[in-house]
């Protein structure tokens, strides 16, 4: 299986790296040139009207003001008219370095009357806490210069987010966000801010790789190597088989999202498992599934148990004592990989190892939003989401099953400590029914593959791309839940992006759409 190529960091992580790098013998200024010359190709070859119209950079005192200096002494041996607005004096070894070799070449070349592109440079990886002056001055003055129609370009992260937290405000609200080496937390739990973002390789080498926890960005390339072909030969058994138990009354359409979603990601045949109100609904709605009821005799437990290779349990279930006596019948009786998402976490409210208990070690993946979680681990949904990293990991040691807890990102935890995130989708999957859709995805490649974190992580992101898909040709707004169920069909296509070899990852801008 193909490895992931990114680190997701905290402020601390990144600047280990670097100091690893340092350390085996790289020059702190070289790391700083690479990442500037790389800025600044990168604004070249993004953004053409620079050379005509130019560029204004703030740089700071500090080495991401070193990188602005970099970037301005590139931009101007370019031929392009530059201007640098120096928010404090460089404070650092390299910082001062970079400025005297670009002050020169700087001087030589007109300034912008209209620039078309605005360097942040003022604050990095290792700023903290609320803006203060000059800062807020210099922050307002892009946010200026962004509103006559420039393009800002934040250099590794926009200036007031905090890289670990994604806290801040105000900020810069970036167009692009070249990000140095690593990408970090903040980068993907602040998405609006931060516009488009390019991952840079800046020379860090196997120093990126050190064994922290610092989280994997999952990729095209992973999810290819996790997801096994569908041969010539291939017939229903060999694609597998998906029992899926929800639709309660009321709530049939969660379980036909869910099984959609494990149809447009090469299931082999589905089995809804409804309330017998229900059984009519689906059949007329799903003529490529079958349809039964839940399965509360012992009768009807062991047919479907001996049909099915993975259960996905939850979906419109219901929050009844109903709902637990038979989910906790299933995990008794099937040893199985499962699949637990919404009324089948809930109806455990507080109760996460009695849930684990019940799981034992089979191959299993919860699949919680925030609140979800929440009320597992008897937490608010604000306090998870502002701390997804660890609530995702410590949830999945709790229940000994692979935790994908839902959102901005996704974060994809295994028990065994093994962390990742996905950060591909779109706003167009904030609405009833998206979960649904991804359960079926990740049981169904549970089914095909035995492998609960793999699974997941290729799940989560080619949920999120379909999401993209959807809305690359439209609106926010005039995107359904149909379209991205529709958009699966490219999604699995995994088309990998045409990047420069010193890009190591790339996020397009999300957000903000009307």
């Amino acid at each position: 299986m193909t490895a992931m190529s990114v680190r997701v960091t905290t402020a601390g992580q990144a600047a280990a790296r670097d100091a690893a790098a340092i350390a085996a013998g790289i020059e702190s200024y070289a790391l700083m040139h690479r990442a500037g010359t790389g800025a600044a190709h990168a604004i070249l070859a993004h953004i053409a009207d620079v050379r005509i119209a130019g560029a204004v950079v703030f740089c700071g005192g500090g080495n991401n003001g070193g990188d602005g200096w970099v970037v301005a002494g590139e931009l101007a041996r370019a031929g392009c008219p530059v201007r640098v607005v120096e928010a404090a004096a460089p404070s650092t070894n390299d910082a001062m370095r970079a400025k005297v070799e670009a002050q020169a070449v700087v001087q030589g070349v007109s300034e912008p009357a209209r620039p078309v592109v605005v360097v942040d440079a003022l604050l990095g990886t290792g700023a903290t806490g609320a803006l203060r002056e000059p800062m807020l001055e210099q922050v307002a003055a892009i946010a200026a210069l962004r509103a006559t129609g420039a393009q800002v370009v934040a250099l590794d992260l926009p200036s007031g987010i905090d890289a670990t937290t994604g806290a801040g405000a105000p900020t810069v609200r970036a167009d692009i966000t070249l990000a140095f080496g690593t990408l970090k937390r903040g980068h993907l739990l602040r998405r609006d801010e931060c516009g488009a973002i390019v991952c840079l390789d800046i020379g860090l080498g196997s120093h990126a790789e050190l064994p922290d926890a610092a989280p994997q960005l999952v990729d095209v390339d992973f999810v290819r190597s996790a997801i096994p072909p569908i041969p010539a030969d291939a017939h229903k058994g060999v694609r597998r088989r998906l029992g899926i138990v929800g639709g309660g009354e009321g709530m049939a359409g969660a379980p036909m999202l869910a099984a959609r979603g494990a149809m447009r990601s090469g299931i082999g045949m589905v089995q809804l498992l409804v309330a017998p109100s229900n059984v009519p609904v689906v059949q007329a709605a799903l003529p490529e599934t079958m349809a039964g009821r839940w399965p509360v005799t012992a009768e009807d437990q062991e047919r479907v148990l001996r049909w099915t290779h993975c259960l996905l349990l939850g979906p419109g279930l219901g929050r009844t004592a109903m709902t637990r006596a038979l989910i906790e019948r299933l995990l008794v009786e099937w040893k199985g990989p499962v699949v637990l998402d919404a009324d089948a976490l809930n109806v455990f409210e507080g109760e996460p190892r009695m849930l684990g208990s019940l799981l034992g070690a089979r191959p299993a993946i919860v699949t919680p939003h925030p609140v979800e979680a929440g009320r597992l681990l008897r937490r608010d949904g604000a306090s998870v989401s502002a701390d997804r990293f660890a609530v995702g990991a410590e949830l999945a040691k709790q229940l000994g099953a692979t935790v994908v807890l839902k959102g901005v990102p996704t974060v994809i935890s295994a028990p065994d400590g093994r962390v990742a995130v996905s950060a591909t989708g779109s706003p167009a999957l904030g609405t009833a029914g998206s979960g649904d859709v991804l359960a079926g995805i990740v049981a169904t490649l549970l089914a095909q593959t035995g492998d609960p974190f793999a699974a997941a992580c290729a799940a989560a992101w080619v949920h999120g791309r379909a999401g993209e898909i959807a809305v690359a040709e439209g609106s926010v707004r005039g995107t359904s839940l149909e379209d991205v169920v529709e958009a699966l069909r490219r999604a699995w296509r995994l088309e990998a992006p045409t990047q420069h070899p010193a890009v190591l990852a790339s996020l397009p801008a999300v957000g903000s759409a009307r």
